[in-house]
């Protein structure tokens, strides 16, 4: 066993440092990594099955010892006892051997016809001599006997003491060593999985970078919303055509702006709206309305003033939906508290912390400020980190539950239509366009077949990943970016069977987390199936213009 332990340190003297800026070392070293968290794994797999055999055996050994204790507890009560009554049985022996020294060495027969009575008490007296003499030699042998073992039980309890003693050092050692080995191994193993993880966050900054050019807005308020493409009715100019649809915007942390107001429709009350919200929080009725909040931009003005400031909500949202403009305003009030510390440090007044304008909002902004002046959600004795976001698209991460009445659902379409948020302009949506096709994101069948081919041929060779990025932008590694027709003749030269089209494609998903666990695509070469995350990554580095999936709960469309 002792082998495995410096297999693991030679593998980790085989991870060698990362350099950030270069992409393709990074991609290799991420291979590197993963092949020694696996080799770990599989080394750590026979320790951890004789951990598990040696833990059942050390099971049996200790109700075996445990059992041996107890006898040997037992056995000690038992010769403390007989000790005890051999105290008494000692004088007794002594007085016995002294009757029978006596009656050996008493007269003999015909003395004694000589000097008694009659013959019938002579008989007698014989006889009554001799029983006495034989039941004194039977109790001196069996007082002898028991000492005699009295004395072989007194050596047998100190030599099993020692030995489970011996036994049980031996057991605790070896149940030591597995577990200072898996321990050890599952330390290494987490180690590179951070590693990992952390080349793989460098690497998805160009991810980022063009999701971020999609300028998806957090707020409900914000003019900048989805334009679905099954909504708009504007054509690409070509047929079949076939997109990724996105459920909600990727924030899905805290209140659900739009989840709150389909709320307030069914007369959902601001307190059970941020109870739904932000469970295990406190709301806090009587917080210091006069503390004073600055923004970056250098206004100042106490916590109310600031909060009537707040642009996170429509205008149209009127009277009947106060009790979700009452949540945003303790949600509001309750993030700025947080992030500023109760006032001591400036916040900013965009949508990296909350929209605020110098001018108040009035209506019934205004009147929900008003109405929950000083309500604060705490969180233990400080104002809670109460995020939000427009649209959850029917999920709430943080708690990982489904944001409609009832139960999860059980398909798409019973999300679609019990989802609160259902009517958000963002809940179901295909980020992204392309002026060419009527500034849609619908793509031909020969562009989806790509991506497929592109995560095929990563699959068998994951060193050319830095030549599969989009091909209608510059390569951020500076290398050659393959076209369609490369990608499928460098998948053909590994042994793989490119796609030319694809034809139409169903999703499986989990409805308790609201993720999409797999997707499945049919085209002219039969059907390829991929993770929702792989497919999800893939796409993203491939697909054209900023077309992009922005969740974690995505559906493919056919028209």
């Amino acid at each position: 066993m002792r082998k495995i332990g410096l297999f693991l340190l030679l593998v980790i003297f085989l991870a060698w440092p990362v350099r950030a800026d270069e992409l393709e070392d990074l991609q290799k070293q991420i291979e590197e990594l993963s092949r020694a968290r696996e080799q770990s794994i599989s080394a750590t797999k026979p320790l951890e099955s004789e951990l598990a055999r040696l833990q059942q055996r050390l099971a049996l050994i200790t109700a075996g010892i445990a059992k041996a204790k107890d006898d040997l507890r037992a056995l000690e009560a038992s010769i403390a006892q007989r000790e005890e009554e051999f105290s008494v049985q000692y004088a007794l022996l002594s007085e016995r051997v002294l009757s029978y020294y006596k009656a050996s060495r008493a007269p003999s027969t015909f003395l004694v016809l000589f000097t008694t009575g009659p013959s019938g008490n002579l008989a007698r007296d014989l006889f009554y001599r001799g029983v006495v003499t034989d039941r004194d030699k039977d109790i001196i042998a069996q007082i002898s006997l028991e000492l005699i073992q009295l004395d072989k039980d007194k050596q047998k309890v100190e030599a099993d003491r020692a030995s489970l003693a011996i036994l049980q050092e031996k057991v605790d050692k070896e149940a030591e060593f597995f577990e200072g080995e898996i321990a050890g191994a599952k330390a290494y193993q987490s180690k590179l999985s951070q590693q990992i993880a952390s080349l793989n966050a460098q690497q998805q900054n160009i991810i980022a970078q063009k999701l971020a050019s999609l300028g998806i807005s957090r707020s409900a308020a914000s003019p900048g919303r989805c334009d679905s493409d099954l909504t708009n009715g504007r054509d690409p100019g070509f047929s079949p055509k076939l997109a990724i649809f996105t459920y909600g915007v990727p924030h899905r942390n805290g209140l659900n702006q739009y989840g709150a107001w389909g709320r307030a429709k069914i007369n959902q009350g601001v307190e059970q709206i941020l109870q739904e919200y932000y469970p295990g929080k406190t709301l806090k009725k009587d917080y210091n309305q006069g503390i004073q909040i600055t923004t970056t931009t250098g206004w100042s003005g106490s916590i109310e003033e600031y909060v009537k400031r707040i642009y996170e909500m429509p205008d149209s949202w009127t009277e009947n939906d106060l009790a979700a403009l009452k949540a945003q305003a303790v949600a509001a009030r309750s993030y700025a508290l947080n992030v500023t510390s109760n006032g001591i440090k400036p916040i900013c007044t965009n949508e990296q912390c909350q929209v605020f304008k110098p001018e108040p909002k009035g209506g019934n902004w205004d009147r929900a400020v008003t109405a929950t002046s000083g309500w604060v959600l705490m969180d233990g004795g400080n104002p809670a980190f109460t995020q939000y976001a427009s649209t959850h698209g029917g999920y709430i991460k943080s708690i990982n539950k489904f944001d409609g009445p009832g139960g999860n659902p059980g398909s798409l379409s019973d999300l679609n239509s019990r989802a609160y948020d259902r009517e958000s302009p963002w809940f179901y949506c295909d980020w992204g366009s392309r002026s060419e096709y009527s500034k849609t994101a619908w793509l031909k069948t020969q562009e989806l077949a790509d991506i497929v081919n592109v995560i095929l041929l990563a699959r068998k060779d994951s060193g050319i990943r830095n030549h599969l990025y989009q091909f209608d932008r510059p390569n951020p590694e500076g290398a050659e970016t393959w076209s369609f027709e490369r990608v499928k003749s460098e998948l053909s030269a590994r042994g793989g069977k490119p796609f030319n089209s694809i034809n139409d494609g169903s999703v499986a998903v989990d409805f308790g987390s609201g993720t999409t666990s797999s997707i499945s695509l049919f085209g002219d070469a039969g059907t390829e199936s991929f993770s929702g995350s792989e497919f999800k990554d893939w796409f993203n580095l491939r697909a054209p213009a900023n077309i992009q999936i922005v969740g974690p709960l995505y559906n493919v469309e056919k028209r």
